[in-house]
């Protein structure tokens, strides 16, 4: 990523020469090997570290509509995770499998689980953090929730979900956007900050973007309308 930020520290590793008849304890020194040469590693490696902008809101009802936005995602993203560890065990499994047969029955297992598993849950969820969702299984397998329905059942069940979620304003093909859409960047900005602060565990997106290209149009960049 052209725009991705590392943070390194570095300890350099400091010899004191001592005139003294005590014996010093050996350091265990690791070595890389470059081009035949044992060059000692003087470094320590960290995870990346993602920078990110300090908030900032123009009014309360920008601040309020935040705060309600990142309630809801917190709330649905381990299911969007879930469902993507369950679709990533089922291809593997799948891929293990040379029979029909056994493939047929193995995927009908897998859909009773996950309808079993998310059923209540999701009857609970409101008509906004149902879209979240749908926008979230989106970002973690890289395909709607349309297409996961339709591939696991059938186009003509796909069909009646999406007329069914229809009714309650929510659409089964919607896509994660955060590029084109703001509220699906806040949903990522709120991902992000909760992933580091590990209050989420970080799953990486399915779908390509830069955060820092997004940042940048969503909050560095006036637009004629902020003018």
């Amino acid at each position: 990523m052209n725009f991705l930020r590392y943070i390194f520290i570095l300890f350099p590793f400091f010899a004191f020469a001592q005139i003294s008849d005590t014996v010093v304890d050996s350091t265990q020194v690791e070595y890389i090997i470059v081009a035949g040469d044992s060059v000692p590693r003087t470094s320590i490696d960290l995870d990346e570290v993602m920078l990110l902008h300090k908030l900032k809101f123009k009014n309360r009802k920008e601040r309020v509509r935040y705060l309600i936005l990142r309630r809801k995602t917190l709330k649905v993203y381990p299911y969007a995770k879930m469902a993507a560890d369950r679709l990533d065990s089922l291809t593997k499994h799948l891929a293990t499998l040379t029979r029909n047969r056994d493939k047929k029955r193995y995927t009908k297992k897998i859909q009773k689980y996950i309808e079993d598993e998310f059923s209540k849950k999701l009857k609970k969820m409101s008509r906004t953090e149902g879209q979240i969702l749908v926008k979230l299984v989106h970002r973690q397998t890289g395909r709607t929730t349309f297409d996961l329905v339709k591939e696991l059942r059938n186009g003509w069940r796909a069909f009646w979900y999406n007329t069914t979620a229809s009714m309650f304003d929510i659409s089964l093909k919607r896509e994660f956007d955060p590029l084109n859409v703001e509220e699906d960047y806040l949903i990522e900005d709120i991902l992000q900050r909760n992933f580091q602060s590990g209050l989420l565990v970080n799953q990486k997106s399915a779908i390509p973007f830069d955060f820092y290209d997004l940042t940048d149009k969503w909050v560095h960049q006036k637009t004629p309308k902020d003018e």
